[in-house]
């Protein structure tokens, strides 16, 4: 039975004796032969080669490593070795064995001399566990079996779902904090001064929104907009941004405590992974030299120069999203279609919405076909091949880390470039009425919506938040699952039929197993990469610009409820078994958080500043209200609000081809939000009041919001007391132990 316990599999398709193809595969297994390697043979469509390495690669791996796998068993016992740490050291070694032609077996599998490599997925008790309590929809709302997951997939995958679990617990309590702001605002905004005074404005004509047969329209049509303009955009905000700057810093220091506990009780806290790797080189070839760090200015800037270049083509993409809107908008207002014109604004937002949410689809299949490893994908644009083999990683982690930093940045301009345009351009480059700005000297580039900026906001997050936790989930199983199916279909072996009176040959046991693993989904280096890119772009969209969307985190709660079980799911049933690899944290993902961290404080700072209204509606109260200037007490100091931040404009100052709709010729004045002098429309003092209100509260909120974050990270310690404590017993121990074997030698004759 133990000879039938394979660490994995290499499939090949049949060549013909001979040839190079068939030779390659030869001088490669003949490789592993001399390392001691015992090889199994199975033919059935393909050649199937179960790969077994011998005990004394994992006595000398223990010996060079006082990890927990040594020091958790008697190493005389092979069964005793963990199957993750054999999957991993066997991994190692068939990555880095060299054929007489100086061939690794990405070369050979790059040029079809081999076809797969993978570990199998065993019928372990550990696997039934794992598919009892873990891989089914019905267990959804209980505790991960973590200790499980790490005993099968290994540290690092344990890691990630222990993470992604910890995220998930921490989001309930911002989804109820985003609530309660929603709540507050709908119990309020029925009452509030400002949607009331939009409701009640039927004499109020605004400017029309487009050049030609464009009529123009009454403040108080958009009276449903205001309401729900009002109802995420009030004091209440404005708390719950500080709320969120806290809890995301709080998520991640309460992150790292746990962490080091769970690294602790694996015993990982202290592991050295470049010690590990030297370890790994000399076991597969004892005369290894190391590589060295390399570092090159001029690569460094080649490519900071490359990268620069993609954000720029990523901003073009955002840009051509901008041109679609005003264009769209232009063609909605003069559609004969009644509810095209009416909600042609809105339309526009929500089609361009849509737009962004297919352009983040495909530039993340872009990205996701990239590599910056050998392994990581053959099919490679050019540009991302070059950026970081040209930093010369030394080890696989770095230059995970460098691909990982590289990829982010891509996916965050793909994810925010437009958000950011939405957020802090639209509306204030647009010009106003008798002088526009244009594109191409034709079409207007649209302006806010009537009820504010912010409504444009929360229309873009919401639809692509949306978007991407249900079509994206959806194909993100489906595809697989499908795959799967196809790959059972295609691939199933077809029974030879039988001579008469011939006996039916007795089946190899391993044959049934290893077809099995061969129909499942391939797995790469970009398997657990994309979990993790996926749910911290997520975690963007829950902190960035969370003042625009309180509703972020409730949604991004109900996507990681499923998306643990789905992963789950596609890892035990739809995949093969991904190679175990160790690791004590989450790793340059942290960093990555931390930035995000920051970038929301500047990011909420600024939507409160700049895209809501709170601050023009303080500089109001406090300044041009009846209050302000009569010392009223019992009015809402909000009253007139409205009318004041309407400018007036003449209708013989339109541009000569403006053509409107001959609704309200007998009024010669019409109204446009901003704050513009009646006669030249130069900016008002009351506009450079509010832009120096606007500047003192973002350095003010920012300020004060790093400043909590900070004090909330010292308050927090990183790691445990309990654990700092085990850690210095341990180290004491050990320190006696030595004690105990110099000592003898001290001892006079």
């Amino acid at each position: 039975q133990n000879e039938e316990k394979w660490d994995f599999v290499l499939v090949s398709d049949i060549h013909e004796m001979g040839s190079e193809k068939e030779i390659k595969r030869k001088k490669f297994l003949d490789e592993l032969h001399k390392k001691g390697f015992t090889i199994k043979k199975i033919e059935d469509t393909k050649l199937f080669y179960g790969v077994r390495a011998p005990l004394h690669i994992f006595q000398k791996y223990q010996c060079f490593l006082t990890n927990s796998d040594s020091r958790q068993q008697n190493s005389s016992a092979s069964q005793d070795i963990p199957v993750t740490t054999r999957i991993r050291v066997v991994h190692f070694i068939l990555q880095n064995t060299v054929t007489s032609d100086l061939e690794k077996l990405h070369d050979l599998m790059r040029k079809k001399v081999f076809e797969a490599a993978f570990p199998l997925h065993k019928n372990e008790e550990i696997r039934r566990i794992l598919k009892k309590k873990w891989a089914r929809w019905r267990v959804m709302f209980k505790e991960q079996p973590i200790e499980e997951i790490r005993c099968y997939f290994g540290e690092k995958v344990a890691l990630y779902f222990a993470w992604l679990g910890w995220y998930t617990y921490l989001l309930i309590f911002a989804a109820l904090a985003g609530l309660a702001t929603v709540a507050a605002g709908a119990t309020v905004f029925s009452s509030s001064q400002v949607s009331k005074e939009i409701c009640d404005a039927n004499n109020t004509i605004m400017c029309p929104l487009c050049d030609q047969n464009c009529s123009f329209w009454v403040l108080s049509d958009t009276c449903i907009y205001a309401k729900v303009t009002h109802m995420i955009d009030n004091e209440a905000t404005v708390v719950f941004a500080m709320f969120m700057a806290i809890w995301a810093t709080v998520f991640l220091e309460l992150w790292k405590r746990e962490r080091a506990t769970v690294a602790t009780n694996w015993d990982v806290y202290g592991w050295d992974e470049e010690e590990e790797e030297l370890a790994l080189h000399l076991i597969n070839n004892s005369q290894h030299e190391p590589q060295l760090y390399q570092h090159s200015y001029f690569r460094s800037t080649i490519v900071l120069i490359l990268a620069l270049l993609m954000i720029m083509v990523l901003i073009g993409i955002a840009h051509a999203l901008v041109i679609y809107r005003a264009v769209a908008m232009a063609l909605f207002t003069q559609s004969e279609a009644g509810l095209l014109s009416k909600h042609a604004d809105t339309i526009a937002v929500m089609t361009g919405a849509v737009l962004h949410y297919l352009t983040i689809v495909i530039m993340t299949k872009v990205s996701s076909h990239t590599g910056c490893l050998a392994g990581f994908s053959t099919a490679n644009p050019p540009l991302i091949v070059f950026l970081c083999p040209a930093e010369k990683p030394r080890t696989f982690s770095q230059g995970e880390n460098n691909f990982t930093v590289k990829i982010f940045i891509f996916q965050f301009f793909t994810n925010f470039s437009s958000l950011i345009y939405i957020a802090f351009f639209l509306g204030r480059i647009n010009g106003h009425p008798g002088h526009y700005v244009r594109i191409a000297g034709h079409w207007r580039l649209e302006e806010c919506h009537p009820s504010g900026c912010i409504t444009d906001l929360f229309i873009q997050m919401a639809v692509i938040m949306v978007l991407k936790q249900t079509i994206s989930n959806i194909m993100e199983y489906l595809i697989p699952w499908i795959s799967h199916q196809l790959r059972k279909k295609k691939k199933s072996p077809k029974k030879r039929s039988m001579m008469l009176g011939e006996e039916e040959e007795a089946e190899d046991p391993c044959k049934r197993q290893w077809l099995n693993n061969y129909e499942l989904n391939e797995v790469n280096n970009f398997s657990l990469f994309n979990e993790y890119l996926e749910i911290v772009i997520q975690y963007s969209f829950t902190t960035i610009f969370v003042a625009a969307f309180p509703l972020a985190p409730l949604l991004a709660l109900i996507n990681n409820v499923i998306e643990i079980h789905m992963d789950a799911i596609k890892m035990m049933r739809l995949r093969r078994r991904m190679v175990p690899r160790k690791a004590k944290d989450i790793g340059i993902w942290l960093q990555v958080l931390e930035a995000i961290g920051i970038l929301a404080v500047i990011g909420n700072g600024l939507v409160i500043a700049i895209t809501s209204d709170f601050i023009p509606v303080q500089v109001y109260k406090y300044m041009y209200s009846p209050c302000a200037r009569e010392n009223h007490t019992s009015m809402d100091c909000s009253t007139g609000y409205i009318n004041n931040s309407l400018s007036v404009f003449h209708i013989r100052d339109f541009e000569p081809h403006t053509k409107v709709l001959p609704e309200f010729n007998g009024v010669q004045i019409k109204k446009y939000r901003d704050y513009r002098n009646a006669d030249d429309y130069t900016y008002t003092v009351q506009f450079w009041h509010i832009f120096a209100a606007r500047l003192a509260f973002l350095i003010l909120f920012e300020h004060v919001a790093l400043c909590v974050k900070l004090i909330a990270a010292w308050y927090i310690p990183d790691v445990p007391q309990k654990v700092k404590n085990l850690i210095l017993k341990e180290k004491h121990s050990n320190l006696q132990n030595e004690l105990r074997w110099v000592m003898p030698w001290k001892v006079p004759g």
